[in-house]
């Protein structure tokens, strides 16, 4: 029996997760912007097909930390939530401006770990993403 690759066209619900390395130039602390609006206008043409779009998306911390000048390897725990603090306006800033370029509407959605293992918590983040989906916002998750 031959396999038959699934097409993106048909699938409702997209998730796209974004890693740091792809978003950003670690060694000038910036963002790929060229490479963001050719995902943003990627993920609007789905979009506008009628797929429902979810971004999980990494890079407050690479961000952030290059803003601070922190150096280079590990950092301390509270180094770390510092530099994910200033990146993530930077961020969320950047895939609000991207999608907003091609009609869409970015919710930021952080997220931790505790949100996920305590029912409360879960339902919430579960409703407010649904009700993004619902009136057309595409979730851009964070953790």
């Amino acid at each position: 029996m031959a396999s038959v690759t699934p097409e993106l066209k048909n699938f409702h619900r997209i998730v796209v997760k974004v890693g740091s390395s792809l978003l950003v130039n670690s060694a000038q602390g910036e963002l790929y912007y060229n490479w963001l609006n050719a995902l943003a206008e990627d993920l609007a043409e789905r979009a506008k097909a009628g797929a429902q779009i979810v971004v999980v998306s990494s890079g407050a911390i690479a961000l952030g930390r290059t803003v601070l000048k922190f150096a280079k390897g590990p950092l301390k725990l509270e180094e770390s939530q510092a530099a994910a603090a200033v990146g993530q306006i930077a961020l969320a800033r950047a895939w609000s401006e991207a999608l907003g370029k091609v009609g869409l509407v970015a919710g930021q959605v952080l997220l931790t770990l505790k949100d996920t293992e305590e029912r409360r918590n879960y339902l919430n983040a579960r409703a407010t993403i649904g009700k993004l989906l619902d009136i057309g916002a595409v979730p851009v998750i964070n953790e």
